[in-house]
C-alpha cells in the first residue's frame, strides 16, 4: 500500500509538470483513437513525449511559431511512435518526424530555436518493476499498462541532453531541388544522391544491394 501511495504521488508530480498541456487522460484517449487500441506502448509513448516536451519548455502539440521549432527522432516503428507523433504534433509528411531504425524504445526531441535536444529512452527494468509492483493483475500487459500510468518519470526513462545536427535540407517545410536520376529516370528530392561512374544518381541505383525491393517477374 505504501508503494502504491508513493507511485501515485510520483505520477501526480509528473503530470503536474505539464501545467499548460492537455490532460494526460485526454491524450491517451486520442492516442487510442488514432492508433486503433490502447496498449502499454501507447501509454509509454505519451509519457515519453510529455517528458521530452516539458524538458524543452514546450506544450503538447505546439502551435503557432512553436510548431516549426520542434523535430522529433524516433528509433522504433512500434505503438509508442504513434503516440509520440500525436503528442508532439510532428508528422513524417511535415518532415518534423524522423525515423531511425535502431529498434530502441527511445526518442529525441529537438528544439531548433534554442537550439537544444534531449533523448529519452525507456528503462528496460521498468518491465520487471511492473511485474513486482502490480503482481495482483492477471496479465503482463495489464501490469505494464498500470505501471506506465503510475510510475514517476525517473523509474521509466533515462534522460540525456544531446546535440543533433539538423541540416538545412532536413528542416520542416524545406522543399529542396528535384533532380532526375540519369539511370532510372525517377525524380529525387532533398539531395538523396550518390556518385557513380562520374555522375550523381539516386541511392537505389548507386547501391542496388541496399534496396528494400528487388525487381522480379510480374505475377501470372
Amino acid at each position: 500500500m505504501q508503494a502504491r501511495r508513493s507511485n501515485d504521488r510520483g505520477r501526480t508530480r509528473a503530470i503536474r509538470q505539464f501545467n499548460n498541456m492537455e490532460s494526460f487522460d485526454q491524450l491517451l484517449l486520442e492516442a487510442e483513437a488514432a492508433h486503433g487500441h490502447l496498449c502499454a506502448g501507447q501509454i509509454l509513448g505519451v509519457r515519453m513525449a510529455l517528458l521530452g516536451l516539458s524538458r524543452l519548455g514546450l506544450a503538447a502539440r505546439p502551435q503557432g511559431p512553436d510548431r516549426k521549432r520542434l523535430v522529433t527522432y524516433v528509433e522504433i516503428d512500434r505503438c509508442a511512435t504513434d503516440a509520440i507523433a500525436l503528442v508532439t504534433g510532428c508528422r513524417l509528411g511535415k518532415r518534423a518526424l524522423k525515423f531511425r531504425d535502431w529498434g530502441k524504445m527511445a526518442a529525441t526531441f529537438v528544439d531548433l530555436a534554442a537550439p537544444r535536444a534531449i533523448r529519452i529512452a525507456a528503462l528496460e527494468q521498468s518491465r520487471d518493476l511492473a511485474d513486482q509492483l502490480y503482481a495482483h493483475l492477471d496479465t503482463r500487459t495489464g501490469r505494464q499498462m498500470q505501471a506506465y500510468r503510475d510510475l514517476p518519470d525517473s523509474r521509466l526513462f533515462r534522460e540525456q541532453w544531446v546535440s543533433v545536427a539538423v541540416g538545412p535540407v532536413d528542416l520542416p517545410g524545406h522543399s529542396g531541388d528535384r533532380i532526375v536520376c540519369p539511370r532510372c529516370g525517377e525524380g529525387v528530392s532533398f539531395g538523396r544522391l550518390a556518385p557513380l561512374e562520374g555522375e550523381l544518381v539516386c541511392l537505389s541505383c548507386a547501391h542496388p544491394e541496399l534496396r528494400y525491393w528487388q525487381p522480379c517477374d510480374p505475377p501470372r
